[in-house]
């Protein structure tokens, strides 16, 4: 992840909303630097390319970088609440800051859920049964249109394109 480059593409408004998330919990930014560069490692290492388009690859890493931002993040701060909100607030503001159409902003938002939701159901489990349980979560996941009522699939991960 090459910093330079994505401050290219945010305007100033959100590079001083991401600064200011980053001074309300600043001991929680390394650890979600950390998670979101592990993150595009193993969603690369399992589905190459394809977790940059809107396919059921694409779900997997929104879901994993939300537990995994969670999961290490609670080691720092052992608050779930608290890490929960962050690794919303942090993506959320992902979200706005690269925008999407509304298609795909929603399936973002939706796996961004299903991974948290993940995290407060495995706590114990380590990252890698949660890379495996992701996986199979993935290969069930729903294809979506824009008349889907995505609350009917609360916990499971959705995507648009078939690969």
């Amino acid at each position: 992840m090459n910093l330079v480059a994505v401050l290219k593409r945010v305007d100033f408004k959100n590079i001083l909303k991401v600064i200011g998330i980053g001074l309300s919990r600043p001991h929680l930014v390394l650890p979600t630097v950390k998670a979101t560069k592990d993150c595009i490692a193993v969603s690369t290492q399992n589905y190459g390319k394809l977790h940059h388009k809107n396919g059921p690859a694409n779900a997997f890493r929104h879901a994993f970088w939300n537990y995994l931002i969670a999961k290490r993040c609670f080691n720092w701060h052992s608050n779930e609440e608290t890490v929960l909100a962050w690794a919303k607030k942090v993506t959320d503001w992902h979200e706005d800051s690269f925008p999407n159409q509304p298609l795909p902003r929603a399936m973002d938002l939706h796996n961004n859920e299903v991974g948290r939701l993940v995290f407060t159901q495995n706590l114990l489990k380590s990252e890698l049964e949660i890379v495996a349980l992701m996986k199979q979560m993935t290969s069930e996941s729903v294809k979506i249109d824009t008349d889907t009522d995505l609350s009917e699939y609360k916990n499971r991960m959705v995507h648009i394109l078939e690969q």
